[in-house]
């Protein structure tokens, strides 16, 4: 079993910044793909940025340049650095850890991202 939680969400003006950060215990394993994906009401959820166990990113065309994905050094705790935030980055942002060999995923609870114009 994985654990994942979320924090950092909140109300930014737009234009501002804010910092997600996600967090993964339990039967964590090194080679692991985390990532953060977003769903609004009525809208799919959709990827948003990635990282993978060789630390190379993925980003959805609508945040490349703006959003920047990382992680620590031992693989279980990913941030997502969100800037030149627009009204339309406003969603439920979720992370999800996924084991590579495994292919077993876990999602976190997600947390409210809200951009005013």
């Amino acid at each position: 079993q994985v654990y994942v939680v979320e924090s950092g969400g909140g109300l930014v003006q737009a234009g501002g910044s804010l910092r997600l950060s996600c967090a993964a215990s339990g039967s964590v394993f090194k080679t692991n793909i985390m990532g953060w994906y977003r769903q609004g009401s009525e809208k799919e959820r959709e990827l948003v940025a990635e990282i993978s166990f060789d630390d190379s990113p993925n980003y959805a065309d609508s945040v490349k340049g703006r959003f920047t994905i990382s992680r620590d050094n031992v693989k279980t705790t990913i941030y997502l650095q969100m800037d030149s935030l627009k009204p339309g980055d406003t969603d439920v942002y979720y992370c999800r850890y996924r084991d590579f060999r495994s292919n077993r995923e876990y999602w976190g609870q997600g947390t409210q991202v809200t951009v005013s114009s």
